[in-house]
C-alpha cells in the first residue's frame, strides 16, 4: 500500500517537457549531471534518456531529472520520479551522494536499471569495473568499510552523548568510548565514510547506512 501511495505521488510530479534536444555530456559536468539511457527493445521501439543536473538544482533546493524519447525532452520531473514509459515506469531517485535508483519497472514488477552514458562518472566506473573486475571489487570492499568505519564512528558517538544525560548518567553511568581517538582521526572517519557512500553511489548501490554513517 505504501509503494502504491508513493507511486501515485511521484506520478503527480510528472510535467510535460518542453521539447529541447538533449545536450552531450560534457567531460567538467562529471560532478554536477548524471545522463543514463534505456536503448530501443525492438526495431520501432524509441529511446529514452534521463538527465539529472544534480549540483545545479540543488542550489534551488529540489532535484530535478528530464526525460528524453529519442533525444527530445519528453517530461520533467521533481525526484523521486516515476516517468510512464509505456506497460512501465522508469523510477529515478537520488540520495545525498548521488543517484540512488534509475531503473525501468515492468508491468510485471521487473526492473532493469538504465545504462549510464560512458562519458559520465557513473559510466566511467562501470567501464572499470568491466576492464578490471579484481581491483574493481577491492574498491568496493574497501568503500564498505569505510562506510562502516563512519557508522561505528558515529554509533560510539551518540551512545556516549547520551549516556551523560543526567537521568541516564545516575542510572547506568556514563558510558565512554572505549579508545580515546584524536580528532584528526574522526574527521578522517567522516570523510572516510563520505568517500566510501560516493564510491557506492557511482554504482547505484544505496543502503540506509551509507546516510547513517555520514
Amino acid at each position: 500500500m505504501f509503494d502504491r501511495v508513493r507511486r501515485r505521488r511521484a506520478a503527480r510530479r510528472v510535467r510535460p517537457g518542453d521539447g529541447r534536444a538533449l545536450q552531450p555530456f560534457r567531460w567538467w559536468q562529471l560532478l554536477g549531471r548524471a545522463l543514463f539511457h534505456l536503448p530501443p527493445s525492438g526495431a520501432h521501439e524509441p529511446e529514452w534518456s534521463v538527465d539529472i543536473r544534480h549540483w545545479q538544482d540543488q542550489a534551488s533546493g529540489s532535484v530535478t531529472a528530464d526525460l528524453y524519447r529519442d533525444g527530445l525532452c519528453e517530461a520533467r520531473s521533481a525526484l523521486p520520479a516515476a516517468f510512464p514509459v509505456g506497460d512501465g515506469r522508469i523510477e529515478v531517485a537520488m540520495s545525498g551522494f548521488g543517484v540512488e535508483r534509475c531503473h525501468l519497472v515492468s508491468a510485471d514488477g521487473s526492473e532493469r536499471q538504465l545504462s549510464p552514458d560512458p562519458r559520465s562518472a557513473e559510466g566511467r566506473r562501470a567501464r572499470f569495473d568491466r576492464r578490471h573486475p579484481a581491483a574493481s571489487s577491492v574498491i568496493g570492499v574497501v568503500s564498505i568499510a569505510l562506510v562502516l568505519s563512519g557508522v561505528l564512528s558515529l554509533a560510539v558517538y551518540l551512545v556516549e552523548t547520551v549516556s551523560r544525560i543526567p537521568p541516564i548518567a545516575e542510572s547506568v553511568g556514563v558510558i565512554a568510548a572505549p579508545i580515546d581517538l584524536p580528532t584528526w582521526s574522526t574527521v578522517a572517519s567522516t570523510v572516510g565514510a563520505a568517500v566510501g557512500s560516493t564510491e557506492r553511489a557511482l554504482r547505484l548501490h544505496y543502503h540506509w547506512l551509507d546516510a547513517a554513517g555520514n
